[in-house]
């Protein structure tokens, strides 16, 4: 799910991973012209932004006028929607491309669209529960949007961002923001870009979600990990030093027939969740995880692969 980094990250991967760049990484200080934006502290005090959803619904009604309406859409959107225009919208002839192209499923998701602040409550449940466990805890706007069905969430210096087209299930909202919320708040310094790096970071935010919001958002990926993890971990301890994220993170092209999309999630998930049982400690583990600094030497703290390794 893109945020701070996200340039200089898609330069230094592009040759692996043109066609995603939903790679995350965090910011709790946002620059805004020559000001800094300090976010809140208090779970409380956090915003939810759904303006854009009506306003593309206005647009969305509107295509059988001619021309093209998502332009007024784009332009007079939310910092929000702004952020999530490249790599993601791109363009408003992009966005109206892909609206035409699959007008029955976002006329089929626009009644559950517009339910998203219902469940505000909940998320900010979860805020709460992840301000329990890490007092360093900052709570960003989330932004609430609807975009060209590549990204269901992400997060850039200014927020998180949701993509509710890709919400089939809306019920599903807090879980996938508790993910992006841990993405914003994790410390990691830019290094390698490995597979077992990207793998780590994801699936930090998969484990922490899901002890604050009580799942985790890649079900699908988790059921096929534990039903194949030898076989998986196996192959994965033969390229995680690599940059190769192909099969294994972003939807990538690569991936074994009959898998699923970003087991990556998974592993670095089962990493962290080791990683946790072994620690006496559970309050500093959960810092521990946001703010790894040599994810080679967390994974053999975690222990976790270490019968592969060997």
């Amino acid at each position: 799910m893109i945020f701070c980094h996200a340039q200089q990250l898609g330069v230094m991967i592009s040759s692996y991973i043109k066609e995603s760049m939903l790679i995350f990484t965090c910011c709790l200080v946002a620059n805004v012209g020559t000001s800094q934006v300090v976010f809140p502290s208090d779970p409380g005090e956090a915003e939810f932004i759904t303006q854009d959803i009506g306003r593309f619904w206005m647009a969305f009604d509107e295509l059988h006028l001619g021309g093209n309406p998502f332009r007024e859409y784009l332009d007079n959107g939310s910092i929000g929607l702004k952020d999530f225009i490249p790599n993601r919208i791109e363009s408003a002839r992009n966005l109206k491309k892909v609206v035409k192209k699959n007008v029955a499923h976002y006329e089929k998701i626009r009644e559950h669209s517009l339910m998203v602040d219902q469940f505000v409550p909940d998320i900010k449940q979860a805020y709460q529960s992840f301000k329990t466990l890490y007092e360093e805890a900052v709570f960003p706007p989330t932004y609430f949007v609807v975009g060209a069905m590549n990204s269901g969430g992400t997060s850039t210096s200014n927020g998180l961002i949701i993509g509710v087209e890709l919400q089939d299930k809306i019920e599903n909202v807090p879980f996938i923001v508790a993910h992006e919320l841990i993405h914003f708040n994790q410390h990691y310094p830019i290094k390698r870009y490995t597979l077992l790096e990207q793998s780590i970071k994801e699936g930090s935010a998969d484990f922490i979600g899901e002890i604050i919001s009580g799942r985790n958002i890649n079900e699908l990926a988790f059921n096929y990990g534990n039903n194949h993890e030898e076989e998986l971990c196996r192959e994965f301890v033969e390229i995680m030093d690599g940059h190769n994220f192909h099969g294994w993170l972003y939807g990538s092209r690569g991936k074994k027939e009959g898998r699923p999309n970003d087991l990556g999630y998974w592993i670095g998930y089962r990493i962290c969740a080791a990683y946790y049982q072994k620690a006496t400690d559970k309050k500093q583990a959960l810092i521990d995880i946001l703010t790894i600094s040599d994810f080679s030497n967390f994974l053999d703290q975690s222990g976790y692969l270490a019968n592969f390794l060997n």
